[in-house]
């Protein structure tokens, strides 16, 4: 799910000439361009079109006009005609296409927090992983199947750094992709001494990019509770930090039903107007 295989320029297809006998020449064939479910199309900065619905069309070009034929110049005076017009050029114009993940609940998290792995045991995606920063340079998105049919799709928001609300690292490129996400997870890494201070410093990015980070539902994940000392730091974490915390393993699995059965409560206690769905009680 990426635009790299769109194309930087496209010419529209050519129509054909008219023929004898008053016939019309035919108009050129449409040119599709498939991008991914939810990109944005804007113009010097102005939003035109956000294609978040499969199959959802925007006309970003029009073909010319047609020329004019013999025909159209026939009158009482001229018989005969041999004046013909072209047709006209169509439309050009100069688009910037953005995408954005479409998932309902994103993770964030310092590089090495487990985001890849925890992906990787909650649902079906298999991004690649391995211990050093960086290793997830674009979002991956997996889905949790629930027992009655639901599903919750999480996305794998790439490592923000200190500095991201400001460009830095790939800050933007990160961050946009949190956007549509209704729920967040706050991966820490109880591998850190200080793990709260990862919190402090994820909610403070988050806010800068965009105040309505902080006031969604939020779920503070403690990734790592297979190491050395976890626990410690875990009591640690719960007497400096307000919310629930889940703890888990990515490693092992640990409490991640936990995990899966919460997300499960904030999705359908904040489903959008006409979208309530009765509590899920099991797995």
């Amino acid at each position: 799910m990426s635009l790299a295989s769109i194309s930087s320029v496209y010419k529209g297809f050519h129509g054909e000439t008219g023929r004898s006998k008053n016939c019309f020449g035919r108009g050129g064939e449409t040119l599709y361009i498939k991008v991914p479910v939810g990109t944005l199309v804007k113009e010097d900065g102005e939003i035109l079109a956000d294609l978040s619905t499969p199959g959802e069309e925007f006309v970003a070009a029009h073909g010319g006009a047609g020329g004019k034929g013999n025909r159209f110049f026939l009158s009482n005076e001229n018989r005969a005609p041999m004046t013909a017009t072209p047709g006209e050029p169509g439309e050009e114009r100069h688009l910037h296409l953005e995408l954005k993940t479409m998932a309902h609940a994103g993770m964030v998290g310092f590089p090495n927090a487990g985001k890849s792995s925890l992906l990787r045991l909650l649902t079906n995606a298999r991004p690649a992983v391995a211990a050093y920063p960086f290793t997830t340079l674009n979002p991956h998105v997996g889905v949790i199947n629930y027992q009655d049919h639901e599903q919750i799709a999480v996305a794998d928001i790439p490592g923000i750094i200190e500095g991201a609300h400001q460009n830095r690292g790939l800050g933007f490129a990160f961050l946009r992709h949190i956007e549509r996400c209704r729920i967040l997870l706050y991966v820490l890494d109880l591998a850190h001494p200080e793990p709260w201070t990862q919190l402090d410093s994820l909610q403070y990015e988050l806010r800068q990019f965009d105040e309505s980070f902080p006031l969604r539902p939020r779920i503070i994940v403690a990734n790592k509770l297979d190491l050395p000392n976890a626990r410690k730091t875990l009591q640690c974490l719960q007497e400096k930090a307000s919310g629930r915390i889940i703890a888990v393993s990515a490693l092992t699995g640990e409490n991640a039903e936990e995990l899966m059965l919460h997300l499960r409560e904030l999705y359908d206690g904040h489903r959008p107007e006409g979208k309530r769905a009765v509590p899920y009680t099991g797995w």
